[in-house]
Order: C-alpha cells, then structure tokens, then sequence
C-alpha cells in the first residue's frame, strides 16, 4: 500500500513565506545512512510483505536524508541508528492509520499501544516479550541499541516522550472516529505527545550531548523543548494539510484547528499557523540569549555541563533547519509549488519581532464585557458573613492593609471571602477562613511584588523575594526566620495553621503549587524589562502559574488528601481537565482586568493584549477571541469529563470509592470555574468607579507611581 507522492490538480493555499534565520546542512554520511536503514527496515520486514510500505515508497520518503538534515554534526554510526529509529517512527504512523484510524479500532488500539511499554525497560537488566508485529520487533532492537549510552534520566525522560507519542494516538483518534476539531490551545498540548518532536529532542541529546539532569525539567529547558516541538508541529501541519484532509480524514491539523476556531480561509488559518510558527521559534531565540546564562550561574553548571546544554540547542536549532529543508523535498508532503529560494521570511518575522516589543503603555479606553458561557451553578457557603470579618482582622494583624498597597475598605470590596464561599462551598467555618486568607495572601503578595520591583526593574531583589518563600514553607517543622514583610508574615502563619493535620506528600504538593506560582512572577518582570509583550502560547502556558491555578485549585482540597493514584493525576485525561479549567479561569481575570491592567498600570501581560499583538486585531475583537478561547475550553472539559472518566476508572482498576473521588475531582473543577466567574461579576476589584478610587500605585501590574516604593522598602524592612 503506502503513499504515493502527492499528484492532485490544487494545492489548498500557497506556503506561507518560513522564518529560516540558519541555513540546512547536510551531513556526509548520508548514503550510508540510506544503504543501513533500507536493510535495517527489510530486517524488520517494513518493505516487502508489510502491506504499508514498498521498496518505491521507502525510497521516495527518503528519512535517511531527513536525519542527515536535522543531524548534520552525527558520525557514521550515529547517524545509521537516529536514521533507524525514524523509519519505525514513520513506520509506527503509517501502520497505525491502516490499522486503527482507517478501521476505528479503540479496543485493539489500547491493547496494542499499552504493550509497547514492555519494550522500553529502564534498568540496566533488560529483558523483552517475544516481538508480534513489526512496530515491536524495531522497538526492542532500536531500545538495546541506544540506552547503554545514556543516563537514567535520559532513560526515563525519553521513555515518557516515546510512551506518549504512542499511547495519545487514542487521542487523535477518538476525534477522527468523532469529527472532532480540538481547540488551538488543545490542540498544540496535544500535538506535543503525540507528535513526536519532544521525542526527536532525546534524540537531538543522544547525538549531540545529554542536558545534566538537575536542570533538564527547568523552565528554559522545558521551553525549548516546547518551542522546538511546536515549530516541528506547527511546520508539518503546513505541508501535511493537503494529504491529510484530502487523503487520510485527519482532523488533527493546526491549519484546519484555526480554520474552524476563527472562522476563516485556508489561506488565512495557513499564514496564521506560520505566523505561530515563527513566533515560537523566535521565543526559542530570546530564552537562549536570556534565560539560558542565569540558568547556568543559579545551578552552578560547570563550563562543560555549560557547554553541553548550548551544544543540545544548537541541536534543536539544526533540526528545524533541516526538518523545513526535508519537507521541500519528501514526497509526503505539499512542496511542488513551493520555491526554496524565497520562502526566508526575514523581513516579515523580524517586523513581528520589533512589534513584541514596540507596545506603547496606557492606550486603551472603555471596554464591554461579552457574555460569558458557564453552564454550571455556583453555591454560596452559609459561614460567609464569618469569613469576611475574620479575614478583615486577620489581613489587619498581619500588615495587610497598610495604606500603601490595599486600604481596608478596599480589601472589604475585593471580598475574597466571597470567592472562597463559591469555590469551596461545603467547607467547615475555620475551613472558609483559611481558604478566604489564603486567596487573600496570593493577591496581596501578588500585588505586593510588582510594586516593589517592578518600576524599577529590580530583578536581583525580585529573586531574593521569591528565593526566601520556601523558608517559610518548612516540611518537617524546621524553623522559619524572621519576616520581613507582610507577605512573609501571612505565610507563615498561614503555613502552620494549614499543614499541621497534613501528610508529608500533601504538604510536599502544596508547597510546590505556591513555590511554582511566586517564581512565575519573575517571568513577569522579566517581560517588562525586555517591554516585550509574551508570545501567545508561553503567555498562556505561564498564565496558569503566574494566576496560581493549581494554587486557588488546591485551596478547597487543604485538609483532606486525594486517595487516587499519583499515576492517575499525570494522565492526558486529569491534565486536560485541570489545563482547560485553569484556562477558562484565567481568561475571564484578563478579560475583567484588562482597561486596568492596560490603560492604568502599563501591563504587558494579559491574554486580550497578546491576541491583539499576535492578530493585530482591535481590542473588541481580542475580547471576543479570548472570549471564543474561554467557551473552546469549558467545552473541552465537558467533553472530557462526560466520555473518558469510565475508561479512566477502568485502565486504573478503581473501586466505587475511587469513582467517587474522581468525580468530587471533576466536581471541585466546575465549582471552581463557575465561582470565579461570578466573583469576578461582584467583585470591586475592577470595575471603572473602583480603580479611580485607588491610592496612585498599581494593583496587579507594574505601571505604579514611584513614590511607593520609599514607603514599602520602609515598611517592609527591604
């Protein structure tokens, strides 16, 4: 069977001009590499006989030349073995379609995926089942042959991204089986795992040079890594869109997800994917130059772990190269139009570049709010009226209202105790107050930091503040040192009052939530001493932390642990649910605070913000985009929560009190979502008439007057 080379009479859109900053080389082992893997692929009996693939086909596809693209630093040897693990990839996909996506097998698919983890043992001791198809005969030789090289982090690092690339093949095809188009955010999470890219970075570390461990799961490791896959993604959508809706019913491709998401033409949806594209690659570029140097000194890497890291992005940054300059030539894709000679694009993406950080502050005006879709109910807790004046007194003792950053009647008018009393409805009296005082202390240090470091772009004491936090988080009752300010004060009080009835494990993962969302905040500054204004998908990525997502998430669960498996909570299905919550959540505060945030204190992080620079739309129009990416969100989850808990339940063998637990889970997220909507329609934190009653300063942004900032060093012992 196989795949002929595309020979239809129209191409659906013109390629898009690519950013191509560096130029493809091509490695001098290529000829060997194709004379091995077409040997390595007979062997595994992938040609002849395999009713996937012939000789024509093999040759025409030509993965040897990708890998001597993307990898044109590997010697002899290496190159045969990348090359190798590329054909049963490709060959994974192609068997797979015929076998599954064509005939919507879900049952036969899970069974067969689900065995392949038997085929990536970790331990030094390895040992195989007896091979049944050709996909796991390749997997077991390709396995033995690479991972005496490596580390056993880079074991299980690329375990986890082989695993996933296989296994969320579901994904892709439960919407093809359903006719579902995922929304762009899912889309791109989703395209990750099951496309592969993430997997080719283990591979980019097998040649050129493994990422030390304790810095491989850092936020500028991890970005680029995203930034890389993306691109590779985003890249393949492009050429891949022709064959894939024409020829193979495929429902997952970027260009199609913006097609239906904005409502436009292919054309249209192709430069809007290009114009992610670019920008992903360009967010790949400012974390190297920005992020990678810090990263060095805080961890104390030595010049050849340095080196190491630098030689792994250099890596990531050929294959993209590379990969563009395979996909001008394969016969896979929709390339018969396209001139490698203009398709560069320098100009166009370096305009976009400047745009990022062209934005002129305080220029917005009156905005409406859309009418929000929230199909869930909220309740009010009856202990309320309780949680407000405890919590007035409480933020009193502490240092809360100090007159600089919040006065008491503003505190009484944000009502957190409100927020608290939706979210966490059925809580007992001194479970309220916590919750209430912990939402509390999140929005005071919130706005605590950004007006003491951020005018000033003060980075150095920004990362002292966030270093000292864990201090006041001890695991096992070691003591805490003396605040300094509020924000410390509040901590540690809350911190004692909250963990004293906690497991270790409960308290370990919470402690986590609140370290991972202050640490965020650096990001933030960091944006606005660059004055750039986020690429969309980091934005919303760090949204979800900078917001303290899985921080307000937590508030409701304090006293009382999860009994699921922690496995079960690092599932596509869970992470789904919680990324698409906290989506919605953070949305609708972007959309509520945005004349604040813009007009008054000169923000640059806010999801209308980042629409309009990404779309060049009007502020109405990115209001209603974000709005249209909040409803694709809740209805990601509604649609998640009503067809994939049952399987859930069944791949994690739970009892009835297990199914009972999960849905509480899934039930904390509505209440969650449904109670931040309507604090935010209550509460006077943004409405017009509050923000002009403000002291002269900042509340959430950075754009504050400087005459605060003597105060708060003052009141604050800095």
């Amino acid at each position: 069977m196989g795949y002929m080379s595309y020979m239809g009479n129209s191409q659906p859109f013109q390629l898009p001009a690519f950013y191509l900053p560096h130029p493809a080389r091509l490695n001098p082992h290529l000829e060997q590499a194709r004379v091995h893997s077409k040997a390595w692929a007979r062997e595994m009996t992938m040609i002849e006989g395999s009713g996937i693939w012939d000789e024509a086909t093999f040759d025409a596809h030509d993965y040897a030349l990708l890998c001597a693209y993307t990898h044109p630093d590997a010697d002899a040897s290496q190159l045969d073995l990348v090359t190798d693990w590329y054909v049963w990839v490709f060959f994974f996909d192609d068997h797979f379609l015929e076998h599954y996506k064509r005939t919507g097998d879900w049952p036969g698919a899970r069974d067969y995926l689900y065995r392949l983890r038997a085929f990536m043992p970790l331990g030094e001791q390895r040992s195989y089942p007896e091979p049944e198809n050709q996909i796991e005969h390749g997997l077991a030789d390709l396995w033995e042959r690479t991972v005496p090289y490596m580390t056993g982090a880079w074991r299980e690092r690329f375990a986890l991204s082989t695993q996933q690339l296989l296994e969320d093949c579901l994904w892709e095809l439960a919407n093809i089986s359903g006719n579902r188009i995922p929304n762009p955010v899912e889309y791109i999470e989703m395209r990750r795992r099951v496309g592969g890219a993430p997997w080719s970075a283990g591979l980019v570390e097998f040649v050129t040079a493994e990422v030390p461990a304790r810095v491989a799961l850092t936020r500028p490791l991890r970005v680029l890594r995203d930034c890389f896959s993306d691109g590779v993604h985003l890249r393949n959508d492009l050429f891949s869109y022709q064959r894939e809706t024409e020829q193979e019913g495929e429902v997952n491709n970027g260009v199609l997800v913006v097609e239906r998401f904005l409502d436009c033409g292919t054309q249209q949806a192709a430069e809007t994917v290009n114009n992610s594209l670019t920008s992903r690659l360009q967010q790949f570029e400012n974390t190297t130059f920005t992020e990678l140097p810090p990263l060095f000194a805080e961890h104390g890497l030595t010049p050849g772990e340095c080196a190491a890291v630098l030689s792994y992005a250099k890596g990531l940054q050929d294959w993209q190269s590379g990969g563009h300059e395979w996909h001008m030539r394969s016969s896979r894709y929709m390339n018969k139009e396209a001139d490698p000679e203009v398709h560069i694009g320098l100009t166009l993406a370096t305009a976009r570049r400047f745009q990022a950080h062209a934005h002129v502050p305080h220029q917005v005006g009156p905005t409406e709010l859309p009418a929000f879709y929230m199909p869930y109910s909220s309740q009010i807790s009856p202990h309320l009226h309780r949680a407000r004046v405890n919590t007035l007194e409480w933020s009193a003792r502490v240092g809360f209202i100090d007159n600089v950053i919040w006065t008491r009647d503003m505190l009484a008018g944000f009502d957190f105790a409100l927020c608290a009393s939706i979210i966490h409805w059925a809580a007992t009296p001194d479970e309220l107050d916590l919750s209430t005082q912990w939402l509390t202390w999140g929005t005071y240090a919130d706005d605590y930091f950004p007006a003491l470091f951020g005018e000033r772009r003060d980075y150095a004491g920004a990362k002292l503040f966030v270093d000292r936090i864990p201090l006041f988080l001890p695991l096992t009752g070691e003591p805490v040192p003396p605040p300094l300010n509020a924000v410390e004060t509040g901590l540690a009080d809350l911190w004692r009052r909250t963990t004293v009835s906690m497991t270790p494990q409960m308290r370990q993962r919470f402690r986590e939530v609140i370290v991972e969302m202050t640490d965020s905040w650096l990001w933030e500054l960091a944006n606005h001493m660059q004055n750039r204004i986020p690429d969309p998908v980091d934005y919303l990525e760090m949204r979800r932390k900078t917001f303290g997502a899985n921080f307000t998430l937590s508030l409701s669960r304090l006293t009382q642990g999860i009994a699921l498996p922690d496995e079960l909570f690092q599932t596509r299905t869970v992470s789904s649910l919680d990324s698409s919550a906290s989506d919605y959540s953070c949305l609708i505060n972007d959309i509520f605070s945005y004349q604040k945030e813009i007009e008054v204190e000169g923000e640059l992080n806010n999801a209308v913000l980042v629409i309009e620079n990404f779309l060049g739309s009007t502020p109405k129009q990115a209001i209603a985009i974000a709005n249209d990416l909040m409803t694709a969100r809740i209805r990601q989850f509604e649609h998640v929560a009503a067809t994939e808990l049952d399987a859930l339940a069944e791949e994690f063998a739970l009892d009835s009190q297990g199914v009972k637990t999960l849905e509480g889970y899934v039930a904390h997220h509505r209440d969650w979502m449904a109670g931040v909507l309507k604090w935010h329609q209550l509460t006077r934190r943004y409405p017009e008439a509050e923000k002009n009653s403000r002291p002269a300063r900042l509340l959430t942004g950075l754009g504050h007057s400087a005459s605060i900032v003597p105060r708060l060093l003052a009141n604050s012992a800095w």
